[in-house]
């Protein structure tokens, strides 16, 4: 399945707690193949976190702007400086 893919890396941080590791990843999927009419396939963008307690936990975002902006406020919640965050309506 891995091979029909194509991944996007948009960010990746690494945080270190005393309960070990906590790993946030945000990247575009986006299927291999084009479409049968030529046009190409859309990016779906999403964050993973993993090593935390209710793991994973995940969130979806609509562009690679929100991805960005999505993965910097995942990473303020994790670090308790901030709430959070809110997926934002794929579409």
């Amino acid at each position: 399945m891995l091979d029909q893919m194509t991944l996007y890396p948009v960010a990746d941080d690494v945080l270190f707690a005393p309960g070990g590791r906590v790993v946030i990843r945000t990247y575009g999927v986006a299927t291999a193949a084009g479409s049968t009419d030529g046009r190409p396939r859309p990016v779906v963008y999403r964050t993973w976190v993993t090593g935390v307690r209710d793991q994973p936990r995940y969130w979806h975002w609509g562009h690679f702007e929100d991805a960005r902006t999505g993965h910097r406020k995942v990473l303020e919640w994790l670090t308790g400086r901030g709430p959070q965050p809110q997926q934002v309506a794929t579409g």
